[in-house]
């Protein structure tokens, strides 16, 4: 099968033939789109054949026609252009924007009538650096849902999928992995959009934290938008993966494909069988509720990211923790009970759970060393080593079940059963008092470096 570009367009290599071969023309007459490829700041190589990728799946598909577009000239500054183009005028003939790859200020004539139109029925869609547009304009990155911060050398990432039925996620699985330039943002907030694509670690250093790829929301007035980080290269762009997601997120705008914008709910759950059993949360997943420092002095390092509980220190060059946190422990207190958990550790990071404050089990990145140790992950930590190696690497969950009766622990971990009935007559070392045999929070160590944790509940045997 050909296809041919616009007479005004560079060519491109191909539009995956997997795809267009799973698509099926629409009956009704096509949405009419208007992309904006216009930059005040850095241009990208590939805008050519964003514009001709995107040009390509409207007509395959038939679900959409890009009308014109917005270039702003040869050199993508030409602000006459944008200002003619983005009128409110020819705004009222279209039903979505496309953002691909712009950058800087641009000169749209009336920047809050913009705004209203796509809160009104329309659709704004933006890939890659859409969010480095406006950054002097708040209605924008507000409705946008985020603003570029930084990014670091590409790299290959495993994004999780958050939503698998949405029409953009529907043909990728729980992970998806790419190469590309990931993006991190300020002005975002979990609690505002509806999450698509994110990852649990930084792309670079891998400390834990929320790191968000793709998303989408709802706008008051009924109108969409739907947002993509990645597409800084060519490559990228030509890709079936990829085009497919972009497909999915622009036929999701219009209206044309059915998927959920609501905010998503970050927040832990028990499952039913928990609940029978009567486990509770320690943590909720969306705040630090229940939950306080060690030392009021200490440096407040724990934060909630996307339901995740991170701990998250500073690393220099060689990735070595650069300062200490602080322990962070539950105001309730528990004498025999059972915990379940998971974490996930960072390179070259320490950490430790300690039951009733006193007794640690270790978390600790050693996957490496293959090797059981009195100091290494799963240890009742300068006590006892677990009975099998079975460490997953840094940055891979993680999950514990500990259970303490009197002094005795037993441990499953990572589904494995690696102490069991362990007796533990004193503090294991850090440990709050000697108290050993009294009731006493659970405790997770802060000071050594960064670690996640998610999905703490307990049931108390007592």
């Amino acid at each position: 099968m050909e296809f041919h570009a616009l007479n005004s367009m560079n060519p491109v290599s191909f539009v995956s033939g997997c795809l267009l071969a799973a698509m099926t023309l629409s009956a009704a007459a096509p949405k009419k789109v208007l992309v904006v490829t216009a930059t005040k700041g850095f241009r990208h190589s590939s805008i050519a054949t964003a514009e001709n990728v995107i040009a390509t799946l409207g007509e395959t598909t038939g679900d959409f026609t890009v009308v014109d577009y917005v270039r702003g000239g040869a050199d993508g500054k030409d602000d006459n252009e944008v200002r003619e183009k983005l009128s409110m005028a020819n705004l009222a003939k279209v039903d979505a924007v496309i953002f691909a790859n712009t950058t800087g200020d641009l000169a749209i004539p009336d920047r809050e009538g913009f705004i209203r139109w796509v809160e009104q029925g329309h659709a704004l869609i933006g890939m890659h650096s859409c969010s480095d547009t406006f950054h002097g304009f708040p209605a924008f990155y507000g409705m946008l849902g985020g603003l570029f911060l930084t990014h670091g050398a590409q790299v290959s990432v495993d994004m999780a999928n958050q939503d698998p039925s949405h029409p953009a996620n529907q043909h990728l699985g729980d992970t998806w992995t790419m190469f590309d330039e990931i993006y991190e943002f300020k002005e975002f907030h979990r609690n505002r959009v509806h999450g698509l694509l994110t990852l649990d670690k930084h792309p670079q250093n891998h400390l834990p934290g929320d790191y968000p790829v793709a998303w989408c929301k709802d706008l008051k007035g009924g109108g969409r938008m739907f947002y993509t980080s990645l597409g800084h290269r060519e490559d990228v762009w030509t890709s079936a993966a990829y085009q497919k997601h972009i497909l999915g997120g622009i036929r999701w705008g219009l209206g044309l494909a059915k998927g959920n914008g609501a905010v998503t709910d970050t927040a832990n759950v028990l499952s039913p069988a928990e609940k029978k059993a009567g486990f509770k949360l320690l943590f909720d997943g969306t705040s630090m509720k229940g939950w306080k420092y060690r030392r009021d002095d200490g440096m407040k390092s724990w934060s909630v990211q996307n339901g995740m509980l991170c701990n998250v220190l500073k690393v220099d060059r060689e990735g070595n923790f650069a300062d200490h946190g602080t322990d962070l422990l539950t105001e309730e207190k528990f004498k025999d009970f059972v915990i379940r958990y998971e974490y996930q550790v960072a390179p070259k990071s320490n950490s430790g759970l300690y039951l009733r404050g006193r007794h640690e089990i270790q978390i600790l990145d050693d996957a490496k060393s293959g090797k059981s140790s009195n100091g290494g992950n799963g240890a009742i930590y300068n006590l006892q080593s677990p009975s099998l190696f079975v460490s997953r690497k840094a940055g891979q969950w993680q999950t514990a079940e500990a259970r303490i009766v009197g002094q005795k622990i037993t441990l499953l971990l990572n589904g494995v059963k690696v102490h069991d009935g362990v007796i533990s007559p004193k503090g294991t070392g850090g440990q709050l008092d000697d108290q050993v045999d009294q009731p006493g929070p659970i405790l997770l160590q802060g000071d050594h470096g960064a670690v996640a944790f998610r999905n703490i509940r307990i049931r108390k045997l007592d």
